[in-house]
């Protein structure tokens, strides 16, 4: 058998499937799974993080690894480019910036960045349509310090979404979904009566050490979204 830690993780994935380790079971420990592999303990043990990290093993520190009861998926999740997500739907993308200043962030957007106020910052508006119609309303602000081309950046040719996904460092963030209702602003550029649900996503998203935009996202009536497990 091949001693490269994918093949381990795949017998062990093998094994948990197979209810051969079931659910809630103690496997055996690293140096016993290293003999009966033939392969270093060191890369049992990576594999053995992978599957953990993934939600199928639960470790801890001297009471060894179990099966995971009700395996916990972690979920994957990149930052989408909006344009892409158009273009596979097979329609046409473009983008209008309605606003675009620089100034301090309001405070309940520099206090869920973690940012001091009066930082430098600019916000923008833009609207993401298909084939002509409105697909999203977006209102972003973004942390000058962290991503400093950003001001001077050409956003009429490219958007802020998919500039700053090409160019900004990301480390990881937070994804907020839920149902809204259109206010004034939403409804004229959403093309619905003022109190349609939408689709709002709140993200904040961090570089390695500096925290980069806030933005909040309202779908057009009729959005679906779509998650892979």
């Amino acid at each position: 058998m091949s001693t490269s830690w994918q093949n381990v993780q795949d017998e062990a994935l093998r094994r948990i499937h197979s209810r051969e380790w079931p659910p809630g079971a103690q496997i055996p420990n690293e140096a016993d799974l290293a003999r009966e592999l033939g392969c270093a303990r060191a890369t049992v043990n990576r594999a053995l993080r992978a599957l953990a990290q993934a939600g199928w093993l639960e470790r801890r520190r001297r009471a060894g690894t179990r099966v995971a009861v009700a395996p916990l998926r972690q979920a994957q999740l990149a930052i989408p480019i909006i344009r892409h997500e158009i273009e596979a739907r097979g329609q046409t993308y473009s983008h209008g910036l309605l606003t675009r200043r620089t100034g301090p962030m309001p405070p309940q957007v520099c206090a869920s960045l973690g940012v001091p106020q009066d930082v430098p910052a600019q916000e923008v508006r833009t609207l993401h349509l298909a084939d002509g119609r409105t697909y999203a309303l977006e209102h972003r602000w973004v942390y000058l310090a962290a991503v400093p081309g950003f001001a001077d950046a050409n956003l009429e040719e490219i958007s802020p979404n998919e500039w700053l996904v090409l160019n900004a460092p990301f480390d990881h963030g937070t994804f907020d979904y839920s149902a809204v209702a259109a206010d004034a602003e939403m409804s004229t550029h959403l093309e619905c009566p003022a109190g349609t649900p939408v689709m709002m996503l709140e993200r904040r998203t961090f570089g390695p050490t500096t925290p980069v935009t806030h933005v909040r996202l309202a779908y057009a009536p009729g959005f679906r979204l779509h998650l892979s497990i």
